[in-house]
């Protein structure tokens, strides 16, 4: 999109390094990094013990080779890369974190887990994965009470009730700012980008306090200031496509980079790398904030959970406020249980919003560019077609 920027160009030119120099100056202040893999992990808890957190490195193809010589080739691509940075020592989050805090999400997370435990202290919460029994939430609140114990004892502070409480109350207008910059996909055509979007969730997980407020909020005003100015002419008519699945981060990003390429446009992506981590908040004023933290994060929709119909709560919310042409469903080679769950969402939105779907297996490498650009440009001229019929 040929805009002015929503944040500053410093990030845009080179955010891995101006996260890195963030994470620095803050060890200065005496806050000590956290390494999280996951949206699970969660973040007002980490803020609360004085911490900064930050995710590890796992979207790129490079380190694989160096993975599959201990890793099985067929595990998923994130899985591969994780690991691989951290064989070949070349994430530098991960050589800044002073502990890492992972879940139980899926097997081959769990055990990659067991290989880098003895590198740095490492906490693996446990995940229970039936949403629905009352057990499981107080299985999850005992992980989410172990996670609170180990950073109290790794950096030597005490986490208070009241701190929790105005760090979730921060939390909180944080992502309602987000949902409100995220929101201005809602136009056709959109006015803002899926890389923007990218761009500024990645800085507010990073940051945190009235300065991540600030900066939202100078967003929105130039938002706003989009909006008066009129539709950017390159994106009108463009089909509007809602990508679901797996998270999608650095090389994976192929997948968007196509849509475009193919005459689309990305107007909400529903995976944890997208709006999942931040569409709901912690209820306040609980009493229990803890509690309130952990109820918050285990209602999250992840494959994982079974039954998983939140997820398609979620999905249905998604298609009213963005009012997507089709839907593009990207499952991670080796990821099977987003895999299974293709076939329920593609159900779901068939029968319920009666969309173009389109599920597409894919890795890190750039070997099937060209099948991606054949299936989803077919795609898009059937969703294309389809928008200009029901046109008034």
């Amino acid at each position: 999109m040929s805009m002015s920027p929503l944040i500053d160009d410093e990030y845009v030119r080179a955010p891995a390094r101006r996260i890195l120099a963030h994470l620095q100056e803050e060890r200065t202040f005496g806050r000590p990094t956290v390494g999280i893999y996951c949206c699970y992990a969660p973040l007002e808890l980490i803020w609360a013990a004085g911490c900064v957190p930050v995710g590890l490195c796992a979207t790129s193809r490079y380190p694989i080779t160096a993975a599959e010589t201990v890793l099985p080739a067929g595990l998923c691509p994130l899985i591969k890369s994780s690991f691989g940075f951290i064989m070949t020592e070349t994430c530098p989050f991960y050589r800044i974190s002073d502990v890492v805090v992972a879940e139980t999400t899926c097997d081959g997370k769990k055990k990659m887990f067991e290989l880098i435990a003895d590198r740095k202290p490492t906490l693996v919460l446990e995940l229970p994965q039936t949403p629905d029994e009352p057990a499981s939430f107080e299985r999850w609140l005992e992980s989410v009470r172990r996670m609170k114990r180990f950073l109290e004892s790794a950096f030597d502070r005490q986490v208070t009730d009241q701190v929790l409480e105005e760090t979730l109350r921060l939390a909180n207008r944080r992502r309602s700012l987000i949902r409100e910059i995220a929101a201005y996909a809602r136009f056709d055509p959109p006015l803002i980008g899926w890389d923007e979007l990218k761009e500024i969730t990645a800085l507010a997980g990073i940051f945190h306090g009235h300065d991540v407020i600030d900066l939202l909020r100078r967003a929105l005003v130039r938002l706003e200031k989009r909006r008066r100015n009129g539709p950017v002419d390159r994106m009108a008519g463009a089909p509007r496509v809602m990508v679901t699945g797996c998270p999608i981060g650095g090389d994976a990003e192929k997948v968007f980079q196509v849509i475009e390429e193919c005459g689309g446009a990305v107007v909400a992506q529903e995976a944890c790398s997208g709006l999942k981590p931040l569409w709901t908040d912690v209820e306040e004023e609980t009493g229990d904030p803890l509690a309130a933290i952990a109820r918050r994060y285990f209602e999250l929709p992840c494959s994982c959970m079974t039954p998983n119909t939140r997820r398609l709560e979620y999905i249905d919310r998604l298609i009213e406020v963005y009012r997507p042409d089709a839907v593009i469903d990207v499952i991670l080679s080796g990821c099977h249980a987003y895999n299974v769950e293709s076939h329920l969402v593609k159900t779901h939105v068939a029968a319920r919003h009666a969309l173009p779907f389109l599920k597409i297996e894919t890795d890190y490498s750039e070997g099937d560019l060209g099948r991606l650009q054949t299936r989803i440009g077919a795609l898009l001229e059937i969703a294309g077609t389809e928008k200009q019929e029901v046109r008034p």
